[in-house]
């Protein structure tokens, strides 16, 4: 594949429905902005009925914006049909075609192109041997698993060699050991090729895995944009932090603030935090911690009282009681380490690095 790549740009763009029921219109994408750069593997993230697959669908060109305009490369594209858009989507559904063969699936975008019989067929084994379905061109899809008809997929979007590759929630029929599989192979081959990736999933654990940046959505809006690690480590908001992983809320009052630090009274206790937010003694402050990030022990720096603890192999689960602040920890490696039974008291610490404020 040795097109020029080509990046996303969406300014202004809104999406406006009618409400079948109460008649009243609502936006079910709000004035979205975005750029996604040529190569890019990004994810629309988000809880059903935040926009993402909306969003995507505008960028496919199924729907169509009331709003703004969409941009592949520097053209702008809401006038044209889906077929005209250098653009190929990958189905939640595989939308195969079950009288055909491998092959002929796979060629179907080619031959509309009127290419030449042997180019087709030099490009469909290419793209076959890309996906792992080698020798398997004369099967028809109903005799392929799952994951092997997702591959078909994958590879008759990847063979007319589109400037961007969509995806709507390509996985979600598969089992959960297969879908670890399959998000493994589809970044290897986006990441081979060089395509930029629009990928719509619910799926944070899926977004984390395989994306260069993540786009969480929430009611048509853009809640945070960024690398997986900085929305994990740097939740703009409780709703991000909530949505990506498990996490625990810690309220509290500023006492000390400066120097890229800050002090939050939790319970009579000063809690010392890393922050670059710009806020004073006396605010309220909201600390952030993941489950992994908690220490438990006999002693440290907030008391607390067992109210669960679950033996899960790679770790010990423990709920605890920090005042009146539920907070779970993820304590790995247990093996070696004191397991705290219900009805303890103990304590949690944590590294202020790994503590952010909201």
């Amino acid at each position: 594949m040795s097109k020029v790549k080509k990046g996303v740009r969406l300014e202004g763009v809104s999406k406006i429905y009618q409400d079948p029921k109460t008649k009243k219109e609502f936006k079910a994408v709000d004035s979205v902005n975005l750029t996604i750069d040529p190569g890019e593997f990004v994810t629309l993230l988000g809880p059903s009925g935040c926009g993402k697959t909306t969003t995507l669908r505008m960028i496919a060109g199924f729907e169509s914006p009331d709003e703004g305009e969409i941009y592949l490369g520097d053209e702008p594209i809401n006038a044209l049909t889906p077929n005209k858009r250098d653009t190929a989507m990958v189905f939640q559904s595989y939308a195969l075609f079950p009288h055909m063969t491998i092959f002929d699936n796979v060629a179907y975008g080619l031959k509309l192109r009127k290419l030449p019989k042997e180019e087709i067929r030099n490009k469909v084994f290419q793209m076959l041997d890309l996906v792992g379905l080698e020798g398997m061109e004369n099967r028809y899809t109903n005799q392929l698993s799952g994951g092997q008809q997702q591959r078909v997929a994958l590879a008759r979007a990847l063979v007319v060699e589109p400037g961007v590759l969509l995806f709507d929630e390509p996985l979600s029929n598969l089992d959960a050991k297969l879908r670890v599989q399959m998000r493994t192979e589809i970044r290897r081959i986006q990441q081979q090729l060089g395509i930029t990736a629009i990928y719509v999933t619910h799926d944070q654990s899926e977004a984390m895995a395989i994306s260069d940046n993540i786009i969480l959505m929430k009611k048509g809006v853009i809640a945070q944009m960024g690398t997986p690690t900085e929305i994990y480590y740097h939740p703009n908001s409780e709703f991000v932090a909530d949505f990506i992983g498990e996490c625990n809320f810690l309220k509290g009052t500023i006492s000390r603030a400066g120097n890229g630090e800050a002090s939050v009274k939790v319970n009579g206790v000063d809690v010392d935090v890393v922050t670059d937010k710009s806020v004073r003694p006396g605010d309220e402050g909201e600390i952030v911690l993941r489950p992994e990030a908690i220490v438990i022990g006999d002693t440290g720096l907030l008391p607390c009282k067992v109210e669960l603890s679950c033996f899960m192999g790679s770790y010990q689960n423990y709920h605890v009681r920090v005042g009146d602040t539920l907070v779970k920890i993820t304590d790995n490696c247990p093996i070696n380490k004191k397991v705290f039974n219900v009805g303890d008291n103990a304590y949690i610490s944590f590294d202020k690095i790994c503590a952010h404020l909201l």
